[in-house]
């Protein structure tokens, strides 16, 4: 699955998808403790990596945060500009973030690389990781799965990880992993969310 297919897929798809989960009223009440639990503990600039319509990069900004949200999808941006007028929104993708080196404190990935291939997922957690400061915090929402495989999300194809297995990715990219969750709610797909810090050094 190519960032192209995943963009026109989402573009196409944009409004509706907006419609049903660009609010908070459609976040389930352990996420948004989850999230505001860990930006309360990130001092400095954050980005809201697959921002989507904004709603996340809107709730950070209402904690109190310094946060710009980036998608992929041009039409998001425009939809979360519109929604959201007091906050920062751009086009970038998630292996080019468009900051300098260590220069951000907090990078949320909330279910932003679920599209992306198992080959890929490494060269994203490593732009994640360039752009941390030493000690900076990465919050990553999944779908949890006993193993990486496909499975046909209804926008376009996505991909199950179990957290073992991202945390290894994580760790290859420079992270040590601080915390991790998993929950399974009523007829919902597995959910898992990993909090990792970037270690300190030349990685």
């Amino acid at each position: 699955m190519s960032v192209d297919d995943v963009r026109d897929a989402y573009g196409r798809r944009a409004e509706e998808y907006t419609d049903l989960f660009g609010s908070q009223e459609a976040v389930h009440e352990l996420d948004r403790e989850l999230v505001s639990r860990w930006a309360g503990e990130v001092s400095g600039r954050m980005i809201d990596a697959g921002c989507g319509p904004g709603q996340w990069t809107d709730f950070l900004r209402r904690q109190g945060c310094d946060v710009e949200g980036v998608d992929l999808v041009p039409r998001f941006v425009g939809i979360a500009r519109s929604r959201f007028p007091g906050n920062s929104f751009r086009v970038a993708e998630l292996d080019d973030l468009g900051v300098p080196d260590r220069s951000v404190a907090g990078i949320l990935s909330w279910y932003s690389i679920i599209h992306t291939g198992p080959d890929d997922v490494p060269r994203i957690l490593g732009e994640f990781a360039r752009c941390l400061c030493d000690g900076g915090s990465l919050l990553l929402g999944m779908f949890e799965g006993a193993r990486v495989e496909p499975f046909p999300h209804a926008v376009t194809t996505a991909y199950f990880w179990s957290v073992e297995e991202m945390s290894r990715r994580l760790v290859d990219a420079g992270f040590r992993v601080e915390a991790t969750e998993s929950r399974v709610d009523p007829g919902q797909r597995p959910h898992a969310a990993i909090v990792a810090r970037r270690v300190g050094g030349n990685r």
